[in-house]
Order: structure tokens, then C-alpha cells, then sequence
């Protein structure tokens, strides 16, 4: 008789699903957006120099990658819910460090967001991989891109909008949305993931796992496309701002090209059923060869600014189908029994672009104008279209289709940006 007054949802929990993760995703975005386009202004008006700028990227690239590639270790001795509940706070706190204005207090700031944004993206990831069924992951993550493309798309502009206003109010918010981001994570009651019986003893070594990737093409081709398409989204997120201040055109237009661009997000669900009718493979490579055209035409018309501005932001729009697509090929990849190791290797691709994109633009910068690094943004997404070229042509045909029963497109979506 006890037990009946006891609500059902307390006594069994529900499975978390597309759209929960969705919401998730798109808190994050809340508290990302608003702080994307203000922290390379800040660091530039902190710091005064671009190369000093890309020199801090650099290294705050590679505390992040250590960072990451650790947590899979981390979560043997520590729950997975903590470790993402630790993950909120660090962002929550790296935002509100910020507010006191010296050089060493930003750049800390962005280091303790940027280490707590890849923390809860492995453990985010570990989740979908626990969750989310693999004909889901198209669906989810054109639900991840719809879902957090309110925050992306006016968060940049709003951000510094607000900065100009009162300097601290983009960072009180990003702190507020953290918490946000931990009620919802709360609410979904996530838990540690399900348990996966190994067939053999996990290795000591906290980089053991890396032999286990490299032994899987298909992991090794798919992480690489983050990590190009995540360089692609460095060089528009952090350098065209800089741009368009050394330009003449003003500290807001970075925000407001990137708040533009990111309106694309609402065409996720439009994108992922290019991507069904044509093919995985088709859409990574449009993605990757138009970006890349446009990046390089970028690089080219210098004396044009409007141009080089008007380039970047058409180019990002394919960035953003490569958001939907470009990750599938590993997310397809991925064995059951190594959900939380590969988890961590493929957030490593946001912490490698974040040190090969500032460590080429500091080398770029010594010989070339800002617009070479464009340049060389575009080369690198050139590349990866030829690496595309290698993907099976039916590669995912099956995992992407949507059901003609499943829940309308237009209520899901967002991807990665830096």
C-alpha cells in the first residue's frame, strides 16, 4: 500500500531521451553563446597583441587536452554525475573569475571555462553513447543543433552588446546558465551511464586506450574531421573579430556576423534530410569543399574587408552542416564496451584545434596580415574534403533515415562551435 503512494517517476526513472539530451545541450549553448564572441575581445584588449593572443590559446589548448584525455581515468576512482556537476561549477566559476579584470584573472577565466567545457562534453557524449540508440544519433543531433540554436544565434550579438553596456553582464549570465545546465543534467537523472561488462581488464595507463583507437581507421578518419571542422570554427569565432577590429569595423560585428551565421541552425533539420536523400559521405564533403572555398576567398580579398566578412559568414553556414554530419562517422564507430574512452578521445578534437589553430595563426602572423590565417583555415578544410572522399558510399544510409513515425524534425537540434 506504501509503495503506490509513491509517485512512478520517483520509484523508476525514466530513460533519458533525444529531446532531454537536446535541452541539455542547448543550456549549454545558453552559457557558451553569450561568452564566445567577448572573450577574444576581451583577450585582445587585455592582452593587446594578436600573436600573445594566439600564444595563450595555445597553451590554455593544451591544459585542455590533458585535461580531457584524463577524465576517462578520473571516472574510475570519481561517479561520472560528479565529475559533470564538477564540470558546471568550473564554468560557472572560470565566468564569474573573469569579472576582475586583470590580465592573469582572464586568462584563468577562460582556462577553468575551457577545461569545464570539454569535461562535460566527454561526459555528455559517454551518456548519448549510454542512452541513445544508434539510428537516434542523426536525429539527436540535428535536435542538439535545433534546440541550442536560440543561444547561438543571439547569444555572440547579445554578448557584446551587453559587454558594452555593463562589462560584467555576459559573464553573470554565463554563470547563471551553468547552473542552469547542472538543474537540467539533475532533473534528467542521468546517473553514472550503464554499466558495460568489459571482455578484458581495462589498462592502468589513463592513455592506454589510445592503441585501441588507433587501431580503427574509422575512428581515426571521424575524429579527424572534428578536428578540422573545429579548426574551421576556431579561425571564424576568435580571428574575425580581431579582423573587423583591426578593420575599422568595430568590436560588435564579430558578434554580430557570428550571431547571423548561427541562424543557420534552424536549418538543421533541413540539412539532415539533404544528408538522408543523398548520402553521410555527400554531406561531409559539400560541407567541407564549399567552407573551404569560401575560406580561402577570405584569405584573398584583404583590401576588401566587407568581402573577407561576407565570405566567412556563408562559409560558416557549411561549418554548421558539417556540425550535423562531419561527427557521425565516429558516433557510428564506436564500440559499446568503450562508450566513456572514446567519449574522451573524440572531445580531444575541440582542445587539438584549439591548439593547432592558434599555433599555426601564431606562425602565419609572423609573415602575413590576420587573412592569412584564413588562408590557412581554408587549405585545412580542403584537406579534409579529399579525406572525405574515403568514406563508404552507404556509410550510416541506415542509421540516419528517421522513421516515418518518429517526432517532427522541426522540434529538435546544435553542434559544435568553439
Amino acid at each position: 500500500m506504501h509503495d503506490r503512494r509513491i509517485p512512478e517517476w520517483l520509484r523508476h526513472a525514466p530513460v533519458p531521451s533525444v529531446r532531454g539530451f537536446a535541452v541539455l545541450a542547448g543550456t549549454e549553448a545558453v552559457a557558451r553563446g553569450i561568452l564566445v564572441s567577448v572573450f577574444p575581445l576581451v583577450m585582445y584588449h587585455t592582452l593587446g597583441d594578436a600573436r600573445l593572443v594566439s600564444a595563450v590559446y595555445f597553451a590554455i589548448g593544451v591544459a585542455s587536452l590533458l585535461a580531457g584525455l584524463m577524465i576517462p581515468y578520473l571516472i574510475r576512482f570519481v561517479p561520472r554525475r560528479w565529475v559533470y556537476v564538477a564540470g558546471t561549477q568550473m564554468f560557472a566559476g572560470g565566468a564569474l573569475l573573469t569579472l576582475l579584470g586583470m590580465p592573469a584573472a582572464v586568462v584563468a577565466g577562460l582556462a577553468l571555462v575551457t577545461i569545464a567545457v570539454v569535461t562535460c562534453f566527454v561526459c555528455f557524449n559517454a551518456y548519448v553513447l549510454d542512452y541513445v540508440a544508434k539510428i537516434e544519433l542523426g536525429r539527436l543531433e540535428t535536435s542538439r543543433l535545433f534546440y541550442s540554436a536560440l543561444g547561438w544565434t543571439g547569444g555572440p550579438v547579445l554578448g557584446v552588446y551587453l559587454h558594452g553596456w555593463w562589462a560584467p553582464a555576459p559573464f553573470v549570465i554565463a554563470a547563471v546558465a551553468a547552473y542552469g545546465m547542472l538543474a537540467v543534467f539533475l532533473v534528467m537523472r542521468l546517473g553514472n551511464g550503464r554499466l558495460i561488462t568489459r571482455a578484458r581488464v581495462a589498462p592502468a595507463n589513463p592513455f592506454g586506450y589510445f592503441r585501441r583507437f588507433f587501431a580503427q581507421p574509422r575512428l581515426v578518419t571521424g575524429w579527424l574531421f572534428a578536428v578540422i571542422r573545429s579548426c574551421g570554427w576556431w579561425v571564424y569565432v576568435v580571428y574575425l573579430p580581431i579582423f573587423a577590429v583591426q578593420a575599422g569595423l568595430g568590436d560588435q560585428l564579430g558578434g554580430i556576423a557570428l550571431s547571423m551565421s548561427n541562424a543557420a541552425l534552424f536549418l538543421a533539420p533541413l540539412m539532415l534530410r539533404f544528408m538522408q536523400r543523398t548520402s553521410l559521405r555527400m554531406a561531409v564533403r559539400t560541407g567541407f569543399v564549399v567552407a573551404g572555398g569560401l575560406f580561402l576567398l577570405a584569405g584573398l580579398a584583404s583590401g576588401l574587408p566587407w568581402l573577407v566578412v561576407l565570405s566567412l559568414m556563408v562559409g560558416s553556414a557549411f561549418l554548421i552542416l558539417l556540425d550535423v554530419s562531419a561527427g557521425l562517422p565516429f558516433l557510428l564507430a564506436v564500440k559499446p564496451s568503450e562508450r566513456t574512452e572514446m567519449s574522451a578521445i573524440y572531445s580531444s578534437f575541440r582542445d587539438v584545434s584549439g591548439i593547432v589553430t592558434p599555433g599555426v595563426a601564431w606562425l602565419v602572423l609572423f609573415v602575413a596580415p590576420i587573412t592569412g590565417v584564413f588562408l590557412a583555415g581554408g587549405a585545412g578544410l580542403l584537406v579534409a574534403w579529399g579525406l572525405a572522399g574515403t568514406l563508404p558510399a552507404r556509410l550510416g544510409r541506415a542509421r540516419i533515415a528517421v522513421e516515418p513515425a518518429a517526432a517532427p524534425l522541426t522540434a529538435h537540434g546544435r553542434a559544435e562551435a568553439v
